[in-house]
């Protein structure tokens, strides 16, 4: 309800600034909003030549050909003037990202059909771990700690396995993986909440620990740092994993005083202590690295935890074969049944991805963004905070919004400061603390149909709050 409100704000109130900035000479067309692409140049105006400044009316009289471009403007370095039947049109700026067109394209072919790819895999070896018996067996064994954090889910209930891979995807930075394990985690709550189109406490919980985001093993942050020349990539590691944890604790209090979880329970205190002391330990053992020892173990950790992972299911699957017989099939035939199963959940999520992304596109390309971003700025700039900062924030404001336009930010970011200045540090560990907010909430809760979400919205934008405060402080005391 809340999102579909704040989804429905953002598209009105994007058309309303387009339109405005039409009529008041901020733009000369609105096609770019439609039809544009992603760094193109935007027309801003169209002139008579004798209307245009004199340098750029000498260079054009003195070409030999009727068509010119001049792109040296001595006030604007970003603005071209092209000359054509009379009249010369005056590019400014970069569009900020794909318009609604291209979009909806791109939500399909470079979006949609990866992930139903993700979706078809994963779920397969979902479907083989429930036929085996080994999501059986491991929510059993985790079963009273998430009583206590999730006291409206049974005893040994299927989700509990399903978010246990999904905290485990994410520890491991592997988002390929975390979304098809989230969402059958969030299809499994579905079986056991009482009112369908609202989210339960028990969902709530799960989104918004998910969207802290604890990653132990940053691996596509230190993989960009690379191949941006950092000194060291993976620098950045201690602070990313200090900032997420803290989001996610600060997650579960906020969610577990809402939902009055007993935080006394020895259990729970028990595994969060084993979860701290598992931290600490991997942070002490890669402080004992060289540059090449980090780069060589964050580079191969993630995927060998995850070949394990899958090939754990497949010897475990031939070792209970039995299972399989007793329910009339096969291993592949079942592992074919959770692929098909997968397929669907990517088609039903489609809709809502797409009106999502189409939205944070028209936001952008409005120019409301940048407006609200550099109005942040000026008043955090007036206030004494660091102007190091404030050009890493454009990072930390879009990155609830749009993964990729807040990795463009970073990646810009680290080229116009460096990798190893304090701003391209910084922009790592903001891209790396948070959640793309709105576009979980729709996938998740559009998986499930799940209609009102309650406080997840509010609560999850305050975790992201909470990690870009983090960030802050965790790059001042490490850089």
């Amino acid at each position: 309800m809340v999102l579909s409100r704040f989804w429905l704000a953002i598209f009105i109130s994007s058309i309303a600034f387009v339109v405005f900035s039409l009529f008041s000479g901020g733009n000369y067309t609105i096609d770019h909003v439609l039809n544009g692409k992603k760094d193109d140049p935007i027309l801003i105006s169209e002139k008579y030549i004798e209307q245009v400044p004199a340098f750029v009316k000498d260079s054009i009289k003195n070409a030999p050909e009727q068509t010119m471009v001049v792109n040296r403007d001595t006030i604007n370095a970003d603005t071209t003037y092209v000359f054509q039947n009379k009249t010369v049109k005056i590019y400014s700026g970069v569009q900020k990202s794909d318009g609604l067109l291209p979009t909806c394209k791109n939500s399909l072919l470079d979006l949609i059909i990866p992930l139903i790819a993700y979706l078809a895999f994963f779920c397969g070896i979902m479907e083989l771990l429930i036929i085996s018996g080994a999501a059986e067996k491991l929510a059993r064994q985790l079963s009273p700690m998430f009583a206590k954090v999730f006291p409206s889910v049974p005893k040994n209930h299927e989700s509990i396995s399903y978010m246990t891979l999904n905290f485990a995807a994410n520890f491991l930075g592997l988002d390929s993986a975390a979304t098809p394990f989230g969402l059958k985690a969030m299809e499994s709550l579905q079986t056991i909440n009482p009112e369908k189109d609202k989210a339960s406490d028990a969902q709530i919980m799960f989104m918004c620990l998910h969207a802290a985001g604890l990653t132990l093993i940053p691996t596509s942050i230190i993989g960009y740092r690379a191949a941006e020349n950092a000194a060291n990539p993976a620098d950045v590691m201690l602070p990313c994993i200090l900032t997420s944890f803290i989001g996610t604790i600060a997650a579960f209090l906020i969610v577990g005083i809402r939902q009055k979880v007993n935080f006394k329970s020895a259990s729970l205190l028990v595994a969060l202590m084993t979860i701290i002391a598992g931290i600490v330990g991997l942070l002490f053992y890669i402080n004992t690295l060289d540059l090449i020892g980090k780069n060589f173990f964050t580079s191969n950790l993630s995927g060998l935890m995850l070949v394990a992972i899958i090939g754990f299911t497949l010897v475990f699957s031939f070792i209970n074969e039995k299972k399989f017989v007793a329910h009339d099939t096969t291993i592949f035939d079942t592992f074919v049944t959770g692929a098909n199963n997968g397929l669907k959940t990517g088609v039903t999520i489609f809709p809502y991805v797409m009106g999502m992304l189409v939205a944070i596109s028209f936001f952008r390309n409005s120019g409301l963004f940048e407006i609200i971003s550099n109005g942040i700025s000026f008043v955090f700039s007036n206030i004494g905070v660091s102007k190091q900062i404030t050009d890493s924030l454009p990072v930390a404001m879009l990155r609830p919004f749009s993964s990729g336009g807040s990795r463009g930010f970073m990646i810009d970011a680290m080229r116009t400061f460096g990798p190893d200045s304090f701003t391209g540090r910084l922009s790592s560990i903001f891209q790396c603390s948070a959640e793309t907010t709105f576009y979980v909430i729709a996938v998740y809760f559009g998986s499930i149909k799940v209609k009102n979400t309650r406080y997840t919205l509010s609560t999850m934008l305050l975790v992201d709050l909470i990690c870009v405060i983090t960030a802050i402080l965790v790059a001042s005391w490490f850089f």
